[in-house]
């Protein structure tokens, strides 16, 4: 089983979508018995809470559930868990670098690594910029693209 983690801040607005939608490529693949995938905050501004309202209708526009996702933050444990954590931003891979130290096996990339379409470096906080429809676009492309290499890869057809 390869597990697959998205990161931002609150996990409630840009990781779950990614997960949504990550999740959906991966069912529409064939692959949700070879690949697992969930979400986290490096934040714990948001615990127990669903995704934000924006991000839960964007992905029910598009037929995606946001069934049962619960904000929670990044653990000690994600980093035997994950094989691919996948931040949104640069300040998630500086949280996320701390951990890193112990567990140099882990790929740990950027998701706008994927987006080939803009120059960004970094998935605007939607929380911030009300932007939902931009960073679901962004999203999509990068988790599209990321799907194709892990599949090339690992092989999986």
């Amino acid at each position: 089983m390869i597990n697959v983690l998205f990161v931002c801040l609150g996990n409630i607005c840009r990781s779950p979508m990614a997960e949504g939608i990550f999740r959906d490529r991966v069912e529409k693949a064939g692959l949700s018995d070879q690949i697992n995938v969930d979400s986290a905050g490096t934040g714990d501004y948001h615990l127990g809470k669903p995704p934000h309202a924006e991000t839960r209708g964007i992905l029910g526009k598009a037929e995606i559930s946001s069934e049962g996702m619960r904000a929670r933050q990044v653990q000690e444990s994600d980093w035997n868990e994950f094989d691919y954590i996948v931040a949104m931003d640069r300040e998630n891979m500086k949280d996320l670098k701390g951990f890193r130290a112990a567990h140099d096996d882990i790929t740990v990339v950027k998701i706008m690594d994927y987006v080939e379409s803009v120059e960004e470096e970094d998935v605007p906080d939607p929380y911030y910029t009300g932007n939902f429809d931009y960073v679901y676009n962004l999203l999509t492309e990068g988790c599209d693209n990321l799907l194709s290499e892990i599949k090339q890869v690992n092989q999986l057809q």
